[in-house]
This record gives C-alpha cells, sequence and structure tokens, in this order.
C-alpha cells in the first residue's frame, strides 16, 4: 500500500507541474500573439488530478481568469476530486 501510495504521489506532482506549467506556456503565447494552446488541453490535466496545478498557473499567470468555465469550473472540479478522495479513503479503511 505504501508504494501505492508513493506512485499516487508522484502523478499528482507530475500532473500538476503539467497543468501550472501549460497555463505558462499559453499565456507566454498570448502575449506573443502565437499560436495558442487550446481550453480543452488546458483541461485535459485539471481533469486527471491536476487541479491545484491549473488553479495556481491561472492565479501566477493571471491567465484564464475572465473565462467563467475556469473561473468557476476549476475550483468546483477541485472540491468533487477531494470529495471523491476523501470517500475513497472512507470506504478503503
Amino acid at each position: 500500500m505504501k508504494e501505492i501510495m508513493q506512485i499516487l504521489g508522484l502523478y499528482l506532482l507530475f500532473i500538476n507541474a503539467v497543468g501550472f506549467a501549460l497555463m505558462g506556456v499559453d499565456k507566454r503565447r498570448a502575449k506573443r500573439d502565437q499560436w495558442r494552446i487550446s481550453e480543452k488541453s488546458l483541461f485535459l490535466p485539471p481533469l486527471l488530478g491536476g487541479t491545484v496545478g491549473a488553479i495556481l498557473g491561472m492565479r501566477v499567470f493571471h491567465h484564464k481568469t475572465k473565462h467563467w468555465y475556469f473561473r468557476y469550473g476549476l475550483p468546483a472540479l477541485l472540491v468533487l476530486q477531494l470529495a471523491l478522495a476523501g470517500w475513497l479513503s472512507w470506504k478503503l479503511k
């Protein structure tokens, strides 16, 4: 069980770093009027567990903060993921 938790922790660290980095890269591309990362692609890491990284990226880079589906959707997704994690930890005891 310990190894599974370590792998899960590493996965979450990685996917959150990806979500954070994508926000930064897309913001830089927006400023330079370059090809952009699609919003579907920006939502993928949060859906896979990288919600905290994406939210931090939004705040740090001031990116996608005016889009309601990012502004409210990502925190709502985080609440759902935390509820699921709590439920799973309760069920697996």
